[in-house]
This record gives C-alpha cells, sequence and structure tokens, in this order.
C-alpha cells in the first residue's frame, strides 16, 4: 500500500511539473502585470514569430525554380490576406476593447508559427 501511494505521489509531481512546463512555454506573456504589458509583450511575440516565418520563406524560395518560386510566392501572399483577415474576425469579438489588441496579435502568432512549421515541413519533403 505504502509504495502504491508512493508510486501515485511521484507520478502526481512529474505531471505537475510536466503541466507547469509546458504552461510557461504556451505563454510567454505571463509576467505582463496589465493589459497594456500583455498586449506589448504579444505584440513582440508577433514580430518573432513574423522573423522566424519570413527566415523559413527566404531560405525555401532559394531552393526552387523560377515556376516553383512564382507558385509560392502566389500562396503566401494569398495565406497573408486570410491570416490577417481571419485574426481581425478573431480579435473583433473584443472590438472597443483593451483586450483587441492582444486577441490579435494572439491570433496572428500563433497562425504564423504554423505556416513557419507548415513551410519548413514543405521544404524537407522536397529535400532530396
Amino acid at each position: 500500500m505504502r509504495l502504491l501511494i508512493t508510486s501515485a505521489f511521484i507520478a502526481l509531481t512529474l505531471c505537475a511539473n510536466s503541466f507547469a512546463q509546458n504552461r510557461d512555454k504556451k505563454d510567454p506573456c505571463a509576467d505582463a502585470q496589465s493589459q497594456a504589458e500583455m498586449n506589448m509583450c504579444w505584440g513582440k511575440e508577433y514580430k518573432a514569430a513574423d522573423a522566424r516565418l519570413n527566415e523559413a520563406y527566404r531560405q525555401f524560395m532559394a531552393k526552387l525554380n523560377d515556376e516553383e518560386k512564382a507558385q509560392l510566392k502566389k500562396a503566401q501572399l494569398a495565406w497573408i490576406t486570410y491570416r490577417d483577415a481571419n485574426c481581425d474576425f478573431v480579435a473583433d469579438e473584443y472590438k472597443g476593447g483593451t483586450m483587441r489588441p492582444m486577441i490579435a496579435a494572439i491570433c496572428l502568432a500563433e497562425t504564423t508559427n504554423n505556416r513557419t512549421t507548415e513551410l519548413k515541413a514543405q521544404m524537407k519533403e522536397r529535400e532530396p
């Protein structure tokens, strides 16, 4: 019985530690103390995500022939139009509120990070 209780305690401790680590990774702005700080922090997160996307895009374009470059550019421009319109829609639930910039930036950062992952996967699939 003592072994079972000890095992359960260890398992709960490990789960709680894992949860805390994942929570910190998913919310880089957890230490912000005001709405203005959260808005600024998430704005920075989006800018960093956009820089990573631009780097992945440049790397991918460098590996493509002219026809493929034109296709990727067309797809990327369409994706940007979608991302911006979708994140405006998501953020407009808070239209007029102080949270709107943060909600927009979170959406932009997450959507941009997903696109970066997608481009990197497509680039890897094309490797010889």
